[in-house]
């Protein structure tokens, strides 16, 4: 797929991605709008998105002129863009891409069956920012688009150390390397530094961890009064799932936080062995192999016992149970 192509003619364009927009989210969106507006000059492209992190914000070009209030800025668009997710998760975009005249998919997640009527989908693929990549022209691009799918090819791949790192995203990233930012930076800022706040639920999520299934699973929850009386937000509880799956022995984590008084968030994580797209679609949600999330509604209790009992059911078929 060449993206100019297939936008050939279009004068409005919106892009968009999933709920709680993370790196890979936020840049493949961004790197894509930039791109645009370069070679595109005469359309209007717009990207609608929910509120991230700071570090995100700072290091990501281009996101000041993001819609955080979903409010179309034209009645219908030409084109609408849907990047690292598909329709059934973008939120508040979900109207403006229903009254598109020409809906793109691009995604990396393997629970996507394409959602658009062009689709370039690569479950094997590190990133939605790799596939944006895949699609761009690397003579019409410069160092802010560059930096823009850097940032999310970080992110997803958790430093080019998670599974879903293979040899062309390594070639990929470093063709965007010689367009000259500082990669180094990003990588303190985005990935591994972190808010006072950041550090403390940190503490509070760990300490309340739990093993089961003989070690092989871990799991925490930060309950919703704790956010609250901590001011804190999704985006304060970066990490958590992540640090808690490197703990010896361990292949699964399950980390649940209040999101509201009747609902729990929860971000799954692993190893080697344990599907978490798998658990996680039980509730609705998605991700990939090693990194998925879910919602669940009402006391988180009977959710957990499911989840942990999905997660036994996968060892015991490794035979490590």
């Amino acid at each position: 797929m060449n993206i100019l192509q297939e936008l050939k003619g279009v004068q409005t364009i919106a892009i968009s991605g999933h709920i709680n927009p993370d790196g890979d989210c936020v840049g493949s969106c961004m790197g894509m709008a930039l791109y645009l507006r370069k070679n595109m000059p005469q359309a209007q492209v717009d990207v609608y998105l929910e509120p991230f992190t700071d570090a995100l914000m700072r290091n990501i070009p281009g996101t000041e002129t993001i819609r955080f209030d979903f409010a179309p800025a034209v009645p219908a668009y030409d084109a609408f863009i849907v990047l690292d997710c598909g329709k059934e998760r973008l939120g508040g975009a979900e109207p403006i891409f229903d009254n598109a005249g020409l809906t793109i998919n691009i995604d990396h997640h393997v629970s996507n069956p394409g959602t658009g009527q062009v689709c370039y989908l690569d479950g094997n693929a590190g990133s939605a920012c790799e596939l944006v990549w895949d699609v761009l022209e690397e003579e019409r691009t410069d160092a802010r688009i560059a930096q823009a799918l850097y940032v999310g090819m970080v992110t997803d791949t958790g430093v080019f150390r998670y599974s879903n790192t293979s040899e062309k995203t390594m070639v990929k990233a470093g063709r965007l390397l010689r367009f000259g930012f500082d990669h180094a930076r990003i990588i303190r800022e985005v990935f591994f530094e972190k808010t006072f706040l950041q550090h403390k639920l940190m503490g509070i999520g760990l300490g309340q961890a739990r093993l089961y299934l003989d070690g092989l699973l871990i799991v925490s929850e930060i309950d919703y009064d704790t956010m609250q009386a901590n001011h804190a937000t999704k985006n304060d509880l970066e990490g958590i799932a992540s640090e808690m799956v490197l703990t010896e022995g361990v292949d699964c984590a399950l980390f649940l936080h209040g999101s509201r008084p009747d609902e729990s968030r929860v971000s799954l994580r692993s190893n080697n062995i344990v599907d978490v797209a798998r658990i996680a679609r039980l509730f609705d949600g998605g991700g990939h192999v090693r990194a998925s999330g879910c919602t669940i509604h009402g006391d988180s209790g009977p959710a957990l016992e499911k989840m942990i009992e999905a997660a036994r059911e996968q060892l015991r078929e490794a035979g490590r149970l």
